[in-house]
């Protein structure tokens, strides 16, 4: 075999196996990248609940971030898209609706101590509720189901 021939040859096998590692390498980074986000979002979740409505409100701006992190990811796979996409959605619900909550709380408590005030915590205690138990039931599910997808697409790779 000559030796233009050898290179013919080897060239592009050199270039296709490196595309191909590469490649495999990227969608794992991407995958990786996506995850450490979406941890982190779900760590702050967890380090504040039950916090108070100063907390509640930076919650929802740290969540926002957590959102505005997710949107910046270059993504290119189009199923890493899909997932990040969907996170931006549960992240923002949360941020949205916690925000809503801390709002009412801080209400509830200048409400003064008449009949008045009391409709006051009764009405901030409701969309408290409402807020909160909507989002809980709506976007943790649609979270854990995403993170239960994107562990297994990701585990693929």
């Amino acid at each position: 075999m000559s030796v233009s021939c050898k290179y013919t040859f080897i060239v592009p096998v050199s270039l296709s196996l490196t595309l191909l590692v590469t490649g495999c390498e990227n969608k794992i980074s991407q995958c990786q990248r996506l995850i450490q986000v979406v941890n982190e979002g779900n760590a702050l979740i967890d380090q504040n609940k039950g916090k108070q409505a100063i907390t509640s409100l930076q919650l929802s701006k740290d969540l926002e971030a957590i959102d505005t992190s997710l949107e910046e990811l270059k993504l290119a796979d189009t199923q890493l898209k899909e997932y990040q996409n969907r996170f931006q959605k549960v992240f923002d619900n949360l941020s949205r609706a916690i925000a809503k909550a801390a709002k009412a709380l801080a209400a509830a408590k200048t409400a003064a101590a008449s009949p008045d005030g009391r409709e006051k915590i009764k009405k901030a205690r409701n969309e408290i509720d409402t807020a909160l138990t909507a989002v809980a039931t709506t976007a943790g599910k649609e979270s854990d189901t995403l993170m239960n997808d994107l562990n297994k697409y990701c585990s693929q790779l």
